[in-house]
């Protein structure tokens, strides 16, 4: 009895000392916003920080000249979401991006507000940093969102909005986005994922965005997104704006009070921000138009840059005097 005694705790042991080889393994270190930064700027890129102690990673493209779009990414993305749209409209456009408060280059905040109303303050002192007066807001999935709530407490200073699988809808059961993106929600998870984030997990996250991941999701796009999510704080931020999210009520009942012009783009295989969810924020904007596409998912504007984009400069021409 002594001898299987024995030999059932070595095998524990051995057990015990695989997982935590396998761990160490899993570990994914922080990384230095300095060196992301050299790696990920371009020659447009640039930090400001703002009164609330916020360093944000800005970019400002395309004809100085033209109307101004801010463009604003959506969860676990930063500006180079907009790269394909910037290269399409920024002959007539000037097109100002930047990393919301918890992602890209601009990381982690002082204030720790992750919450919708916090980035349309954000928003808000990036409008009056570059001193303008009425803009276009573009928004993409949880950016979206916020174009929305800046939209909506600051009609005065919108012309338009350009929505692009946005959230801020109450969802149902059965719009819950897929198992890979409801990870990060499991509590006693959290303290686990702030160090052990493999890259798999999101080559298996961006190959849910898209309907046709084969011919989308490259190395590169991987690499970004999995390096930009590990910058110091970065990680411990998006759990903070997770756990925070019931702050975040839901915009049904007030998108009725917007009047300004909107174009809704969705992609019919979208499963983070279903398609329905789409159809109702049509019917809830006064005077919006609802343009949806059959072979698109959760990305349009990076799946078929050069459809999408042609479809915003035709509603900005019409829109824009």
């Amino acid at each position: 009895m002594a001898r299987i005694l024995g030999s059932l705790l070595g095998l524990l042991i051995a057990l015990l000392i695989i997982v935590l080889l396998s761990t160490s393994f899993l570990i994914s270190s922080d990384l230095i916003r300095g060196d992301l930064y050299e790696k990920y700027r371009n020659d447009k890129s640039f930090l400001y920080t703002l009164d609330t102690g916020a360093t944000v990673h800005i970019r400002d493209e395309g004809n100085r000249n033209g109307p101004p779009l801010i463009l604003l990414h959506g969860a676990y993305g930063s500006v180079h979401a907009w790269e394909p749209w910037v290269q399409a409209l920024g002959d007539d456009y000037r097109l100002i991006s930047f990393d919301l408060p918890g992602f890209g280059l601009t990381g982690a905040v002082p204030n720790a507000d992750y919450s919708r109303a916090g980035m349309s303050q954000t928003v808000s002192d990036i409008i009056k940093l570059m001193k303008l007066k009425k803009v276009v807001m573009v928004g993409h999935s949880m950016g979206g969102g916020v174009a929305l709530h800046y939209a909506l407490d600051n009609p005065g200073k919108v012309r338009g909005l350009v929505l692009v699988s946005a959230s801020g809808m109450r969802r149902s059961i059965a719009e819950a986005p897929p198992s890979s993106f409801e990870l990060a929600d499991i509590t006693w998870l959290q303290p686990v994922m702030r160090y052990v984030t493999p890259r798999f997990m999101f080559a298996s996250a961006l190959r849910d965005t898209v309907a046709d991941p084969d011919n989308f999701v490259t190395d590169e796009m991987i690499d970004r997104y999995w390096e930009l999510i590990r910058m110091t704080g970065s990680r411990a931020a998006i759990f903070e704006r997770r756990n925070a999210r019931q702050s975040n009520a839901p915009l049904d009942e007030r998108l009725s009070e917007l009047t300004m012009p909107a174009l809704l783009i969705w992609g019919a295989q979208d499963k983070i921000v279903p398609l329905s969810q789409g159809v109702r924020m049509n019917g809830a904007i006064f005077n919006s138009r609802l343009v949806a596409y059959p072979e698109l998912g959760h990305l349009p504007m990076e799946e078929a840059p050069a459809k999408t984009a042609a479809d915003v400069r035709s509603f900005l021409q019409t829109m824009l005097p």
